[in-house]
């Protein structure tokens, strides 16, 4: 009986001073080593991590390494992983996310700011969570400019029978075709060797992926086109549920504190890459961005047409941008 009790005890011992559990939060996105998006999520997983208790801890996967952003939507949707950082893809989880494809939109971070509040929030965030997912913050992915190897794009027609590579968002699709390309939607792992083989012409991009993903290695020309701003929102699935309150209400604040230092680092990149992508030989010229918006009339039209309600968020974006 005596030598019972002592083996009790030492297991309740053991079980007491046994670590608990490591509980990942896994978290994966497309973004390549030198990214924005691998900066903005490593950034968020050090602040999240020094806060949360154990057995908690955020890691992240970057370079497409838990899949794509089709997979990564379908995988939060199982319950596989905890957070993704999509982009355009959003538009494919509800056609309001398409408004963020629309040309010259957006004209800069203090406007964006202005559109997360009043058009963000209210109105697309719950049209995610209606579809099972959830947005508890809204990164970056930039405004994104045109690369190839035809020619330097000035105008529209530059663009003509270029073979472009663009996400898998059927606005950006349209627009394109509008502009004369010849747009084919293709996952951003699959870029860089599409491009070395000439299977594509160009792409176009922030110049965060630009330059994370090597795409000037390439690609002769960078056209700075600017012609969209793409939000980046760090968005949960089933899993993110079950976590409890007290753990989620600091990932929530965590992230939403992300937001400037993401803004701010964005803001460097665009004018340090800018000597990255020109040392490795490519040539960038500057663009009358007035040719584009005079071109993209009928793309707003089209969604304005087919989305129902779009018009009046295409409105409420431009008096944003007024500063209202």
């Amino acid at each position: 009986m005596h030598l019972l009790r002592l083996t009790a005890v030492a297991a309740a011992v053991a079980l007491v001073s046994a670590p608990l559990q490591a509980r990942e939060i896994t978290f994966g996105h497309v973004g390549g080593p030198d990214s924005l998006f691998t900066d903005s999520a490593n950034h968020f997983a050090e602040l999240a991590n020094e806060r949360l208790p154990d057995p908690y801890e955020v890691v992240t996967f970057g370079s497409s390494q838990l899949g794509n952003d089709s997979e990564l939507l379908q995988k939060l949707r199982l319950g596989t992983v905890d957070f993704a950082l999509p982009s355009t893809i959003m538009s494919s989880v509800a056609d309001e996310f398409g408004l963020f494809e629309l040309p010259y939109l957006i004209q800069d971070r203090e406007h964006m700011k202005r559109v997360e509040e009043e058009i963000v929030w209210p109105t697309l965030a719950p049209l995610a969570e209606q579809n099972g997912y959830r947005i508890i913050a809204v990164w970056e992915n930039g405004f994104r400019h045109i690369t190839n190897n035809v020619r330097p794009i000035h105008s529209p027609e530059d663009l003509r029978g270029v073979k472009l590579r663009t996400p898998r968002g059927a606005w950006r699709v349209r627009m394109f075709e509008e502009y004369g390309a010849e747009p084919s939607p293709m996952a951003l792992s699959e870029v860089f060797m599409a491009l070395q083989t000439g299977v594509m012409d160009g792409q176009e991009n922030p110049l965060a992926q630009i330059a994370g993903q090597r795409f000037q290695e390439v690609q002769d020309y960078l056209s700075l086109t600017g012609h969209v701003y793409t939000p980046a929102y760090l968005t949960a699935g089933r899993r993110f549920n079950n976590l409890p309150e007290e753990i989620q209400e600091i990932l929530i604040e965590v992230a939403q504190e992300t937001q400037d230092f993401v803004y701010e680092h964005a803001a460097q990149l665009d004018q340090d890459l800018l000597d990255v992508i020109r040392e490795a030989g490519t040539e960038i010229n500057e663009v009358d961005t007035s040719v584009f918006i005079e071109a993209s009339g009928p793309i707003y039209e089209a969604f304005a047409n087919e989305v129902p309600g779009s018009q009046e968020l295409i409105d409420k974006v431009l008096e944003l941008g007024n500063g209202s």
